[in-house]
Formats: structure tokens, C-alpha cells, sequence
């Protein structure tokens, strides 16, 4: 039987042709006023969307599953498929269907992935939306970082750590690399990123580096400080690669490219990013550095907060700067109350001057623009006549673009539609030809009632009136009392049970003008203001200058605004290597405790030459772990330029932060709790400098106690010992066993968390005092945890036979096996009276630690029963 080929229809071959050059995309298929979905698409989409999946008809003998929604629902639909991890073509229709008698011409114009958005409803609006570009070679990898929702573009290489430790700072939305890299990126990165490969020959030859010269119209990148940089400036032409190949054209935005300077920012491991929960936590509902210390007015200054978190400084001049104005800012309340009001009008102005690069900003974000542009100008006044040198610096370098904002002010209405298509979106008097139809389209529709008036009085037909529908345009309305008035010149379109219909050549001759007029005001309207946006391009530069002065500023005064409602304290920094912290606190925990509870402050003192390494011991739960990460958040926060969140801080500059708290488990990949904990140690131990600060938890426990205790003390003796960098420690330990180290090692002293016995309770005092501890109070953590009482006293029994049988230098082992022992002898001596096995049995199944006393003597009494029946 001879197979027949089945015909598709010409709009199903028209979609398959446009589908096939996006395979990897969800396709959005214009159709009418509808978005449409096909096949597998479809049901994907109904999936993610809760839309209904139906079946249409394509050619001969068969369907295809089809699921659609609105055009003008686009805005609600397409964040929940980005968000879903979907590429989306969006596929349009590039000619007006009343022109062409054939299939309406379609293509792709544009493809939204999560590393390539710009929608407010898309992106986050206080963080930044990066598309990572990676290129790999050798032990060496290129990494380029892009935002087109704000223009940003960054470079740099270096080892897999280092990539590593960006990708977990800057968190990109999107990573796309080589498709033969696939195998190694999941290897050194795991599958935390959302991902794309990219065939390969983007990465061949010269095509990125004319690729970036081409775009930035330059003849060399010297001028951008990254002509070193042979693997970061692949992976950053290859970005702007990928954004042409998802129909992104206009990318006048996108105005340099800058260097990530490794050398000037405080280097902190990826696990310090994690561990110290600055951003995000893989706990649930857990509050984050950035919650407590995020009061900005404006999403530019949220976003550049979190930079300056994960990024803090290094150099001294730059820190007390920032210091400087901070300190400044709270001094003068009406001055910061003044700013902030300006900055709280200027929105997000380096996403908006984005959307002006991309030409896809609507009127009211135009006008907006002229609010920002007024609010600058406010702000350079306020700064350029202040007494601080820095906010002076900021006046000067900001822009009001006044020629502009004029502009602005004089070609578009005061509150224009968001849409073009509604019209009244240009100001009367800028176009004579558009005043003139506009007069034609409105002022007709006033002659059009005149015609009803006057036509009213000569046919004496009182309830006369002109109306409008689509079928047949304009019309005059006669009720069937009056039609016998109508004069034989009407020409009669329409009846109705009440009333009858009419045309006049007259009513048709004005309603082609002003139908006509319409739709000109749309195309010259439409025209005007795509030259102003064009126009407004040539603003790019400056207005984004101004919007990152703007962050820059909003930043300060929130670290003012927290410094006066949290109560901190300007740090000293200096070139020291003394970190001194007196009275200090954890940020995050002490806006979290219950109502009326005070934070128990702690003083840390550690230096190179006395006090370089303090073990601190004291039971689990009293404080330990709060007390390492509030001194690396301390640290952190001062070389950000904030004030902390202490009654007094000296830090000796930091140059880089490690810490290695809790059991972050990788056990989804496979490792075990200690092999991670291991890995994470030896990345501390193999990238130490003289200036770290070094913060360990309880290092060793995965393993057997012996194994744990003898690690644990060579990375203490390793620390202690390194030839050249003497990094500055704070290793909290529940094996009391180190506190030895101290008699061998001079610089290691001892310190324990404090906590205080009342008869059988602990109150945890959570004070850091100096000297060992002894107990660990294990069984007192178990009792709070709600752990049934048999087990706890059974607990305690053992814990007192361990510590009275061992002695001198007797195992924990050997200690073990005769507590096992004298356990066993006492279930061995032999019941064989029934009356005793019923006995021991009944006193077996008793709960001791439960008993009422009434129910204790109820118990004896049917003892005493069993053994005189």
C-alpha cells in the first residue's frame, strides 16, 4: 500500500518553517489577536500557564494539540514560561493582514530566555538579571557577565575557583558555554545554573573580538582595561552574539565593558557567600544580610547593595570614603530625609534608560524619564553645595540633561496612554499636519452633531439621532413614529422593531475624513515618537552615569538610615593587622529575637602576634556558631563602607574570608557530609594569606572521634605554624581535647561560651569568656529537643559509668565495652519462677520518669497481689 503524504495547511507549514529555526524555544505563534501554541508546545504551555489544551484540524486525516491565550495577556503569561525555565519565541506578524490576500507574512521578534529579559514583570526589580558567558581553556576559564535589563557588562578569567566564586556572587540568570564543554561545566560547577550550549564556531578565530569591536565601534579595547584578557574577551563577544541571535538589535545601551578587578575587593569563598547567608539560604523563610540591611529608596541602590555585599573593598582610601559620607549623612538628618524624597522619584533609572537603548519604552516611561531627569537636578544642587567633599564629587559629575528633559516636556502630553496605539500621546503644536487632523477626527464628530440638530429641525423629527456602528459607520436613527418625515433623498440601511436606519452622502463624506484622519494621527503620532526615542539614545552615557551615582548615593544614606535605627557604630580601619571588636553583635539574629530579649554582645580580640588562633568550646546551642559568622559579618560590613553593628570595632584590613560552618550537606551529589566538609577545609588551607580571617565550625565531626579530634588539631597546629601567612582564626570545637593546644602553641588561647547549672537545667549565657570548657551538656540539648525522659536518664547513666570507669589513660573504647559489660550481667541472672518473669515484666513496661505518686503506690499494691495469689 503505497504511503500518501499528508498536506498541511499553509498556515501549520508557515509555523513548522519559523519553528524549526528555534528548536530549543517554546514558539508563540501569532494568530489574529491570539497568541497560539502548537503540539508539544501546547502542552507544555497548558501545563505551566493553567491554560485549556484543545485540538485543531491540519490539512488531510489530521491534529494537533493547540493552546493560546490573548495578544494583550502576553505581559502575564510570558514571565510565568521564563520563570518556568522556557525560551520563548515570540513570533508576530509583520505585515497588516487587510494588505496582502495571502497568508499574512510572520517571523521572530524576539526570544526571551531568563538571562536575556528586560520586562518589569520578568526581572527582579532588586537584583540583577546576568546572562554568564563562559569560555574554557586549558586550567584557565573566560568569563563575561551581561544584564541587558540595566546595561552592565563585566569581564574576567581566571582558575575554576575563582569562576566559581563569581558565578555564586553575581548568581546569573543563564550560563551558556560551548556545547563540547557540557561534561566539564556540570563536573566543576554542578547544575545549580539554569544552562544553554552553544554550537561552537562563535568561538573560533576572531568573530568575538570583532564581534566587540564592531558593537562598541572601537579599534582596539585598551580603552576598556580587558585587552589582556584573551578567554574573557570570547566569552563577552560571544554574549553579545547570543543577544543578536535572540533578535536583540538595539543594544546601544550596552556602552563599555569593565574589568573585574580582582585585586580590589575582598576576596570571600563561595562557601562564605553561603555560610554567612548574605543573599540567599538554602533554609527556608531564613532572614538574610541583605534583608536587614536593604532600607533603599530606589531599585538601582537595592542592586547595587548586593554587589557591594558580596564585593566588599580591600584598599583603606576607598572604605574611609564611603565611611566618610555615611558618617556625614547621619549628622545632617534634613539634608539625608531631602535626598532620599528626590531618589524615591527617580525609580529605576538605569533600567529605564535600558529600555530607551532597546527602543521598547512606552510613553509614560518617557515621561518618567523627565521626572528623573528634574530630580537629578535637584540632587546635584543639594550636593554641590555640601559641605562633604565626596557628595560634592557626586554634584559635579551629575547630569541634569536639561536640553532633553525639555524636549520631553514640550513634545509629549503631560500624562500620556502607556500604549501608542491609544493616541494623545504627542502635545498639541509640534506637528502642524497631526493639530490639523486631530481638528478633522474630533472636531468632526462635533459637526456630526450639528448635522443632527440641524437635520432635526428641517424634518420637524424630534427624537432624531447620529450614531456610529461597525457594519455600516455613521447613520441617522428614526423611530417608527417619525419615518413617515424621512425625506426620499436618505438612503435607508437598516430596520429595527423601533426604529429605522439611514445614510446621507453627506454623513458618509465626513465619516471617510474622519476615519482617515485617525488612522494618520496613529502613523504620524507613532512616527514623532519614535523619533524622540531615537533622540533620546544619544542620552545613554550620561543618564546612565547619573543613574549609577544615584545607587551609589542611595546606598549611603541606607547604611545612615540603619546605622541610627540599629545602632551602629563607625569601625576604625587601618592597616593594622588587630581585629578588635568590642560589644559585638550578630546583624541578623538580634532583629530576630523574641519580644523583650536583649542580644547577649560578645568582645573578640585577634591579632598576628599574641592571639592569632582562639578555640572556643562550650556546649552545642550556647552561641558558638552566631558568634563565628557575627564576626565575619563585622568584618564584612566595615569593609563594605557601613558602620557595624558594635559598641566599638578596630579591623586591620581583610583581604580575604573563610569560613567553613556546619554541615553545608552535597549529598545529592553524591559526597558525604565529610568528604564535602574536607573539600571545603582544603580550600581554606591551600589559599591562605597573612591578612584572612579564617571562621571553623566544628571541624571533623563527620567522621569517628579520634579521626575528627586528630584533624581538627593539625589544621590548629597548620595555622599556627605556616611560614608566611600567621591568618587570624576563631575555630569553635566540641572537642574539649584542644584545649591542650594552647600549652604547646603560644598563640592559640583558649575561650569558651559560658553557660550556668541550676540543680538539672542550663541557662545558656551565651558570653564568651577566657579558658576551656569542660562538659559538652549533649543530653541537656537532647531533653530540650523534646526527647522521650527513658532515654535521657538511660543517657545519663552510661555518661556517669563512662566517666567513672575511665581512667588514666584508658580508651573510650575500653570504657565502652565495660559499661557493656556490667549492662549485660544485670539482665543475665535467671527468671524461672513465672511469678518473677510476670513481675519484671510489669515493672519493664513501666514509665518511671511519668508516674504519679498515686499511680506509683496503685502500681506496688498490684505487685504484692501478683505474689501472694
Amino acid at each position: 500500500m503505497a504511503h500518501t503524504a499528508i498536506k498541511e495547511t499553509p498556515l501549520m507549514q508557515q509555523y513548522n518553517t519559523i519553528k524549526a529555526k528555534h528548536p530549543g524555544a517554546l514558539l508563540l505563534f501569532r494568530v489574529g489577536d491570539f497568541y497560539e501554541t502548537f503540539g508539544e508546545d501546547a502542552i507544555k504551555a497548558s501545563g505551566i500557564l493553567g491554560i485549556v489544551l484543545t485540538k485543531r484540524a491540519n490539512g488531510a486525516a489530521t491534529h494537533i494539540e493547540l493552546a493560546g491565550f490573548p495578544h494583550h495577556s502576553l505581559d502575564t503569561y510570558l514571565p510565568k514560561l521564563v520563570r518556568a525555565g522556557q525560551r520563548v519565541a515570540i513570533c508576530d506578524q509583520l505585515e497588516d493582514p487587510k494588505t496582502t490576500k495571502t497568508i499574512v507574512k510572520r517571523g521572530v521578534t524576539e526570544l526571551v530566555t531568563p538571562g536575556v529579559a528586560y520586562g518589569d514583570n520578568i526581572v527582579q526589580q532588586k537584583s540583577n538579571n546576568y546572562l554568564a558567558s563562559l569560555y574554557f581553556e586549558k586550567n584557565t576559564i573566560g568569563i563575561a557577565l551581561l544584564d541587558i535589563s540595566t546595561g552592565e557588562f563585566l569581564t574576567a578569567q581566571g582558575n575554576s575557583d575563582y569562576i566559581d566564586k563569581l558565578l555564586q556572587s553575581f548568581s546569573p540568570s543563564e550560563v551558556i558555554f560551548p556545547k563540547n564543554r557540557n561534561a566539564s561545566f556540570k563536573e566543576t560547577f554542578g547544575d545549580r545554573f539554569y544552562t544553554y550550549a552553544l554550537d561552537e564556531w562563535p568561538y573560533t578565530g576572531d568573530y568575538a573580538t570583532e564581534t566587540l569591536l564592531k558593537h562598541f565601534e572601537v579599534k582596539s579595547l585598551k580603552g576598556f582595561g580587558i585587552e589582556k584578557l584573551n578567554l574573557g574577551i570570547v566569552a563577552a563577544g560571544v554574549a553579545l552574539h547570543y543577544l543578536n541571535e535572540t533578535e536583540h538589535k538595539n543594544l546601544q545601551h550596552i556602552s563599555a565593558i569593565g574589568r573585574i578587578e580582582e585585586e580590589k575587593y575582598l576576596w570571600l569563598d563561595r562557601f562564605s557567600i553561603r555560610n554567612l547567608e548574605l543573599i540567599g539560604s538554602h533554609n527556608d523563610n531564613a532572614v538574610t544580610l541583605v534583608d536587614v540591611l536593604d532600607h533603599t529608596c530606589s531599585p538601582m541602590g537595592a542592586r547595587m547593595l548586593r554587589r557591594w555585599i558580596v564585593m566588599p573593598l580591600k584598599e583603606r582610601k576607598p572604605i574611609e570614603d564611603r565611611l566618610n559620607v555615611v558618617e556625614y549623612l547621619i549628622a545632617h538628618e534634613e539634608l539625608k530625609e531631602e535626598l532620599k524624597q528626590q531618589i524615591r522619584q527617580i525609580g529605576d533609572l538605569e533600567r529605564l534608560i535600558s529600555k530607551i537603548g532597546l527602543q521598547k519604552a512606552n510613553p509614560r516611561e518617557v515621561v518618567q524619564l523627565k521626572k528623573a531627569l528634574a530630580a537629578t537636578n535637584v540632587i546635584k544642587g543639594i550636593c554641590s553645595q555640601s559641605e562633604s567633599a565626596a557628595l560634592r564629587t557626586i554634584g559635579e559629575q551629575l547630569n541634569p540633561c536639561v536640553l532633553i528633559r525639555e524636549k520631553i516636556e514640550k513634545e509629549l502630553q503631560a500624562d500620556p496612554p502607556v500604549m501608542i496605539i491609544k493616541g494623545g500621546v504627542i502635545a498639541e503644536g509640534i506637528n502642524e499636519e497631526l493639530d490639523r487632523l486631530r481638528k478633522i477626527a474630533f472636531g468632526g464628530k462635533g459637526y456630526l452633531l450639528e448635522i443632527q440638530k440641524r437635520e432635526a429641525e428641517i424634518t420637524r423629527i424630534p427624537s432624531l439621532k447620529v450614531a456610529f456602528n461597525n457594519v455600516f459607520g455613521y447613520y441617522l436613527e428614526v423611530s417608527n413614529a417619525h419615518k413617515d418625515k424621512v425625506p426620499t433623498e436618505w438612503i435607508r440601511k437598516q430596520t429595527l422593531v423601533n426604529a429605522e436606519r439611514y445614510i446621507t452622502p453627506e454623513l458618509k463624506e465626513y465619516e471617510e475624513q474622519i476615519l482617515g484622519a485617525e488612522e494618520k494621527i496613529l502613523a504620524l503620532e507613532t512616527r514623532l515618537y519614535n523619533e524622540l526615542l531615537y533622540e533620546l539614545t544619544q542620552y545613554i552615557k550620561p543618564i546612565q552615569l547619573n543613574a549609577q551615582l544615584v545607587a551609589q548615593l542611595d546606598v549611603l544614606l541606607n547604611f545612615a538610615t540603619i546605622a541610627i535605627k540599629n545602632y551602629y557604630v563607625k569601625p576604625d580601619i587601618n592597616e593594622g593587622s588587630i581585629i578588635d571588636i568590642k560589644g559585638g553583635r550578630h546583624p541578623v539574629i538580634e532583629k530576630n529575637l523574641p519580644l523583650g530579649e536583649e542580644y547577649i554582645t560578645n568582645d573578640v580580640y585577634l591579632d598576628s602576634d599574641s592571639q592569632q588562633i582562639i578555640i572556643i568550646t562550650g556546649p552545642n546551642m550556647a552561641g558558638k556558631s552566631a558568634l563565628l559568622r557575627q564576626t565575619g559579618l563585622i568584618v564584612l560590613m566595615a569593609q563594605m563602607g557601613s558602620f557595624v553593628p558594635a559598641k566599638e570595632a578596630t579591623v586591620g584590613l581583610v583581604d580575604k574570608i573563610f569560613t567553613r560552618v556546619g554541615a553545608s550537606d552535597n549529598l545529592s551529589s553524591g559526597e558525604s557530609t565529610f568528604m564535602v566538609e574536607m573539600n571545603e577545609t582544603a580550600s581554606i588551607l591551600n589559599n591562605l594569606s597573612d591578612r584572612s580571617l579564617i571562621l571553623l565550625d566544628e571541624i571533623g565531626r563527620g567522621t569517628s572521634t579520634y579521626d575528627g579530634i586528630s584533624i581538627a588539631w593539625a589544621i590548629a597546629e597548620y595555622l599556627h605554624n605556616h611560614p608566611s601567612a600567621k591568618a587570624k582564626t576563631l575555630f569553635a570545637t566540641h572537642y574539649h581535647e584542644l584545649n591542650e593546644l594552647t600549652n604547646s602553641f603560644h598563640r592559640i588561647k583558649n575561650f569558651n561560651v559560658t553557660v550556668k547549672e541550676v540543680g538539672h537545667k542550663i541557662i545558656f549565657l551565651r558570653k564568651l569568656v577566657p579558658g576551656g570548657s569542660e562538659h559538652s551538656f549533649g543530653i541537656h540539648v537532647a531533653k530540650l529537643a523534646g526527647m522521650p525522659p527513658r532515654v535521657l536518664s538511660r543517657a545519663n547513666e552510661i555518661l556517669k559509668k563512662l566517666e567513672a570507669e575511665r581512667t588514666g589513660g584508658e580508651s573510650i573504647k575500653e570504657s565502652i565495652k565495660k559499661v557493656q559489660k556490667q549492662a549485660v550481667q544485670m539482665q543475665m541472672f535467671s527468671i524461672d519462677d513465672p511469678v518473677l518473669v510476670k513481675i519484671r515484666d510489669m515493672l519493664n513496661n513501666l514509665e518511671v520518669n511519668t508516674l504519679t505518686p498515686i499511680e506509683a503506690l496503685m502500681k506496688l499494691d498490684e505487685i504484692q497481689r501478683v505474689i501472694k495469689s
